[in-house]
């Protein structure tokens, strides 16, 4: 049994997705629904999966939840609600008991998209994310590199609150750089609190000629840094497929763990995640 940790859907006739602009992303202009994700996933072998937020838009989360709640594919799902407002326990709350509100098992905001790289150490985003903990929900964290510092302070200032690295913060896998964002990835995962998702790196490489020699560092660093028991696959469809199919992105992420123990490929397919959002398979 396979999980896959990290997947979006989004339907252009119900909401546009604002961050889909210029030529380049135009694959992915269309809509993609569970039905569209289901026999890729049947044909992979993946079982359960982790539909994650797209937009910070409060309407999307109840949107997501009767998804899953319609779906056997979904396990989980990682919602947007605004940390920094007043009452974002009460909204918290109330996406619980909402329709679906049971897959709700986390939280994520577009720190990528955030002008101030300190924005994760604001006393009103530290209080939403306490309140994450609070609800028994993980947080989510989608970084650049250089927004890695203001995370480790903000994992070490919550230690009571699970935290996520999306897409191993997104190293420059193009240019194959590995500093600084090796070193701040080492210190962020000394902290015990945080877990990482291999995810993304097909779509930080070059996306025409990518090849397994060229994400092999990053994944070599994750695993060294983490440990396979703190890591867990994510397709990140349909966004892979600016550089990759489905297929391709879950045939990569076996080729560059293939060497390591039976319990560790499992731990990163399945148990960690499993463990992370409280999947039943």
């Amino acid at each position: 049994m396979t999980v896959d940790a990290h997947h979006h859907v989004w339907d252009l006739a119900a909401r546009d997705q604002t961050w889909i602009t210029g030529p380049d992303l135009a694959p992915l202009r269309r809509t993609f629904g569970v039905p569209d994700l289901a026999p890729l996933a049947a044909e992979a072998g993946i079982t359960t999966t982790v539909l994650v937020q797209t937009v910070t838009v409060a309407e999307e989360t109840p949107e997501l939840l009767a998804l899953a709640e319609e779906s056997d594919l979904i396990g989980a799902v990682v919602g947007w609600t605004d940390l920094t407002a007043p009452d974002v326990a009460d909204t918290l709350a109330a996406l619980r008991e909402a329709p679906g509100g049971r897959w709700l098992r986390g939280i994520r905001h577009q720190v990528q998209a955030e002008p101030d790289p300190e924005w994760l150490c604001r006393k009103d985003v530290r209080h939403g994310l306490a309140q994450v903990g609070r609800a028994g929900l993980v947080y989510e964290l989608l970084t650049l590199p250089h927004q890695l510092p203001a995370a480790l302070s903000t994992v070490q200032a919550l230690p009571e609150v699970e935290f996520v690295l999306d897409h191993c913060s997104k190293p420059p896998v193009r240019t194959g750089e590995l500093q600084p964002w090796a070193s701040r990835l080492r210190a962020l995962a000394a902290l015990p609190n945080v877990t990482c998702k291999l995810s993304g790196l097909v779509t930080e490489a070059d996306w025409t000629t990518w090849s397994i020699p060229d994400l092999r560092p990053y994944v070599e660093a994750v695993l060294t840094a983490f440990g396979p028991t703190r890591v867990m696959f994510g397709s990140d469809w349909p966004v892979c497929l600016l550089a990759a199919t489905y297929p391709q992105v879950l045939e990569a992420a076996e080729n560059l763990t293939k060497d390591l123990t039976k319990p560790e490929r499992t731990a990163i397919f399945t148990t960690t995640a499993t463990k992370t959002y409280r999947l039943h398979l």
